[in-house]
């Protein structure tokens, strides 16, 4: 019975299992199946998409195609129009400055101001030989005939700025440097009066003569050395922002210390004449190029060579006497030179292009130098005039021989009278006229001045001295400098006594972060610029310009007042406050790297719709490559800043620009056209297709002045590049 119920049991789990392999099997081919179809379904969907991205891709051809004839049939009648919008305001623009020359020469031979014409080289010598004749020494009548003087030297300036003609640029530095010279003189003349009187000038309280004297372009703090008291340090002239100290050697030695400033910069003027080369300008360097043949390219090269020598003479003892090394050249001997310099031909001029005039004080055109090692093995640390910019003028420091003081006997005045001028102490003495320990014990004097209130110094300021037998600013020989931002104060220590300039990197406001050029009206809009260190707004009114920042220390004399645009970047420049590239920023500056001509071309049309249209900056300027541009625009005509969201993206190339699909706030660039829109050759056409009727009528009555200036400003900073 068990047996029985044993084997039931068994062939019961037998017939389970064979049913349960069964079920499986079933279950497998239904999943099977199941995978099939649905891999066939996925087969059928890829399919059906592939085909219908064919016939997107298709679909875009043909509709690009399309907009490509389109395009090609209208271009000519396009690039006709924008011609004749450009020329039409450049000739109005060449008739308008034609007129202002010859308006202002006619007002100037009217005036008789007493400033010759600049132009005229007879004129300009026979005013230099009479002042130079002039033997007025009285530091008031001095100073003003200074004053005419640096006028004349701007206008010569202006002139050498604008020069095409070799020869005439060459006349043009001739009298810059006699000029300068002669400025030079005429202040140690008035020193040296000065110091002649100093007993009748005796301060009670310290037994010592000292005296300041102030006008525009000039602060002199003077000190004669009476009492030659061991135990005095130095001196604060506190009204004029300028102190000095010495050591003891010179505290009991008979000398005069002076301290002049002076607001103006001509020795960095005379360094880049000193180092002047003719060269090419870069493609990257827009607006109005001369081309000017290299050095070996030029017709006469052998000229050139043959007479280099004599220039470089003649030029080294202009600089000389202007401020010598050792001091062995007199105010008299400096005053009686007659002969004016004697250059080569083949000298060529310091030709610059409308661009270079925007670097006005600050930006030199001087080979690059970098550090050398002299014979004794001294390390010289060279300014580099094209990186770095002296601001605020010139201090000059300096230590004279006092002269010797009249003395009352019996009711008469009996003086010495010297022959050789004014005398430079020399400080520290030879080497070989002292013992080793002597020549060690020649500690460094000291000078602090105040900053100049016209100059913003967006940095720690740089000192550099001026070595007069290389003619350039140098950063060695130079201790101890500290710099008071609160005070705006500095003060340094020096091996000797030398000129000396405050500077810093041109290019420190660079790259620019942001930028925009919104309409505020018809004829008039608002430029602004937000760069590395310090934002910055342009209003533009017709031809004229006015700079706008939150920033009033150093800049309160240029803000808000209007100006002219190249009087404006001039004196942004003098001030410290650089926006405007040359053709060697890119050299010390990122840039987005862009073709020139389309960077050129873009801003030529954005001045024709600067009235209608807003521009910004776009991120993706950066990425779209070497070859295209990326800008924001929208039309706007209210004063008040656009509203967010009304930017749309343009893409500019060299041969057609278009409306961007993206935004300015998409994961990635992509140069996808928006959908619905034109192609067209030009930018302006392009804009037209999304303006409206009043806007496109605005842009056709600009005036040709605003246009202009607003190119002018577009292509000085280059913010399509430099941002």
């Amino acid at each position: 019975m068990v047996t029985r119920t044993l084997w039931r049991f068994l062939f019961s789990a037998i017939s389970m299992s064979r049913k349960l392999t069964k079920a499986q099997k079933a279950k497998r081919l239904q999943e099977e199946e199941e995978r099939r179809l649905r891999e066939e379904e996925e087969a059928r969907l890829q399919a059906e998409k592939e085909e219908q991205e064919r016939l997107e891709r298709e679909r875009k051809e043909k509709e690009l195609e399309r907009l490509e004839l389109k395009d090609l049939e209208r271009r000519e009648d396009e690039w006709k129009e924008l011609r004749h919008l450009l020329d039409s305001n450049h000739t109005a623009v060449i008739k308008w400055t034609t007129d202002a020359v010859e308006t202002a020469q006619w007002e100037r031979y009217t005036q008789c101001g007493g400033i010759p014409d600049p132009a005229v080289q007879k004129d300009v010598n026979t005013y230099i030989s009479l002042w130079r004749d002039d033997p007025e020494v009285k530091i008031a009548p001095v100073l003003q005939q200074c004053n005419v003087a640096l006028q004349l030297m701007e206008e010569l300036e202006g002139l050498l700025r604008d020069v095409t003609d070799p020869q005439e640029g060459q006349k043009y530095q001739e009298g810059l440097v006699q000029l300068v010279e002669l400025i030079h003189s005429k202040h140690l003349l008035t020193t040296e009066e000065i110091l002649k009187e100093a007993s009748a000038d005796i301060d009670m309280e310290t037994g010592n003569m000292q005296t300041v004297v102030k006008d525009d372009n000039i602060t002199l703090g003077l000190w004669a050395n009476l009492k030659k008291n061991p135990r005095f340090k130095g001196l604060n002239f506190e009204e004029a922002g300028l102190g000095f100290k010495l050591p003891k050697q010179l505290a009991v030695s008979n000398v005069a210390v002076r301290i002049l400033h002076t607001r103006y910069d001509h020795l960095s003027l005379l360094a880049r004449m000193a180092h002047l080369t003719i060269h090419t300008p870069s493609h990257r360097y827009l607006s109005g190029s001369i081309d000017v043949p290299e050095q070996g390219e030029t017709e006469g090269e052998g000229e050139v060579t043959e007479d280099s020598e004599t220039q470089q003479q003649s030029l080294d003892a202009e600089v000389q006497s202007i401020q010598g090394s050792d001091g062995s050249e007199s105010a008299t001997s400096i005053r009686s030179r007659r002969s004016s310099l004697q250059s080569a031909e083949g000298r060529g001029s310091q030709i610059q292009t409308q661009m270079e005039a925007l670097e006005a004080e600050g930006v030199s055109t001087s080979p690059r130098v970098q550090l050398t090692m002299m014979d004794s093995g001294e390390r010289v640390q060279v300014v580099d005039l094209m990186q770095y910019t002296p601001l605020g003028g010139v201090f000059y420091y300096d230590t004279f021989h006092l002269p010797p003081q009249a003395r009352q006997v019996n009711g008469w005045e009996i003086r010495q009278l010297l022959h050789n001028g004014l005398q430079v102490f020399p400080y520290p003495t030879e080497k070989s006229n002292l013992e080793e320990n002597e020549a060690l014990a020649c500690p460094p004097v000291g000078v602090s001045v105040t900053l100049p209130e016209s100059v913003v110094f967006l940095e720690t300021p740089q000192v550099a001295r001026w070595d007069a037998a290389g003619k350039q600013w140098r950063m060695d020989g130079i201790t101890d400098v500290s710099y008071e931002e609160a005070e705006a104060t500095i003060s340094l220590n020096m091996n000797s006594f030398h000129a000396f300039v405050l500077m810093q990197d041109t290019y420190a406001n660079f790259p620019f972060q942001s930028w925009e050029l919104r309409p505020l009206g018809q004829d008039s809009a608002l430029f602004t610029i937000n760069g590395a260190l310090i934002d910055l707004s342009i209003t533009i009114q017709a031809n004229q310009c006015m700079l706008q920042s939150e920033r009033e220390r150093g800049l309160s004399h240029l803000i808000g007042k209007w100006m002219s645009g190249p009087v404006l970047q001039r004196a942004m420049l003098n001030a410290g406050i650089n926006i405007f590239v040359n053709e060697y920023t890119d050299k010390y500056a990122s840039t987005c790297g862009k073709d020139p001509l389309t960077e050129h071309a873009a801003y030529k049309q954005m001045a024709l719709f600067a009235s209608a249209c807003a521009f910004s900056w776009s991120k993706w300027n950066a990425k779209c490559g070497a070859a295209h541009l990326v800008m924001q625009v929208c039309e706007h005509h209210s004063p008040a800043p656009v509203p967010k969201g009304s930017w749309s993206l343009y893409l500019l190339g060299a041969q057609r620009s278009l409306k961007l699909e993206i935004t300015e706030k998409s994961e990635a660039f992509s140069p996808e056209h928006h959908p619905g829109i034109e192609f067209h050759s030009t930018f302006i056409h392009t804009l037209q297709d999304d303006m409206s009727t009043e806007g496109i009528a605005r842009t056709r009555v600009s005036n040709y002045l605003f246009v202009d200036t607003v190119q002018s400003l577009l292509c000085a900073t280059r913010p399509l590049m430099y941002s």
